[in-house]
């Protein structure tokens, strides 16, 4: 598969490309993922970055099953709890990604299934 991405200065600046172009490869649709708790179960409600950063871990997990790693993601719908949250949230996506953003949209919700999540995260992957 060959990706390529559509660059832009403030694009760059919030860690999302305006958009990636694919050519051939498996399309994978990852349902939304949450890290309300960490690897061992434990809460996690109330810690941002936490949630963020364990979200990314079980993307991460469900990719490596399907065969493929986040640098695959070609695009995601980022679910915030709070607006005030998107900053950090771009911050963080900068340290995971790097350069290579995927195609982004970043929505607050009114609520999620469980109270304690803050985020949730919807995304495709091309391997």
């Amino acid at each position: 598969m060959q990706k390529s991405f559509v660059r832009g200065a403030r694009a760059q600046s919030r860690a999302y490309s305006p958009a990636v172009i694919t050519e051939g490869g498996k399309i994978i649709w990852l349902a939304g993922h949450t890290g309300a708790v960490d690897d061992a179960g434990g809460s996690l409600a109330g810690d941002f970055d936490a949630q963020c950063r364990q979200t990314f871990r079980n993307i991460e997990k469900t990719l490596a099953e399907a065969g493929a790693k986040l640098a695959d993601l070609v695009t995601m719908t980022v679910f915030l709890i709070d607006a005030r949250y998107t900053t950090r949230m771009t911050e963080l996506r900068t340290e995971i990604f790097g350069k290579d953003f995927p195609a982004s949209a970043a929505i607050t919700a009114a609520g999620f299934a469980l109270p304690e999540m803050m985020i949730e995260i919807q995304a495709v992957a091309v391997v």
